[in-house]
């Protein structure tokens, strides 16, 4: 990310995978990644090296040990959390948002569809965008 700009980071923790999103404070999805939670400690000296102007972490499933984990390498850095209902409901939909399907694809009903990509980033980037929308 450029170091002018503001942007957030967006944590969906889970059991076994957390999902991570990158959006610029206008909600443009940057990127995505989902990322073992055992390797989520080693991974974060690097995403926070980047500097976000605030961590957006849902309260579901593990949320309080990937919290943990967050503060200890953000340093300074806001970390937010917010309602995680529904929110792989609204990944599925942000996916097909953002990857519309394409030739045949594009005649199946998208409730018929099955995305070929784990939404746990884009339900990292849904988090993001619920607390753009409320702040």
């Amino acid at each position: 990310m450029p170091k002018n700009k503001l942007w957030y980071l967006g944590v969906d923790p889970g059991s076994a995978k957390t999902g991570v999103a990158w959006l610029e404070d206008d909600g443009t999805i940057t990127k995505t990644a989902v990322i073992a939670t055992e390797k989520l400690a080693a991974a974060l000296p690097q995403i926070f090296s980047e500097g976000p102007a605030a961590v957006i972490i849902g309260n579901g499933t593990n949320s309080a040990n990937v919290k943990t984990m967050l503060a200890a390498a953000a340093s300074g850095t806001d970390i937010v959390t917010v309602e995680e209902s529904y929110s792989t409901e609204d990944a599925r939909q942000l996916y097909w948002q953002e990857n519309p399907p394409r030739g045949w694809r594009k005649l199946v009903p998208l409730g018929l569809q099955v995305p070929p990509v784990n939404l746990d980033g884009y339900a990292a980037a849904v988090l993001v965008r619920r607390y753009l929308k409320q702040k």
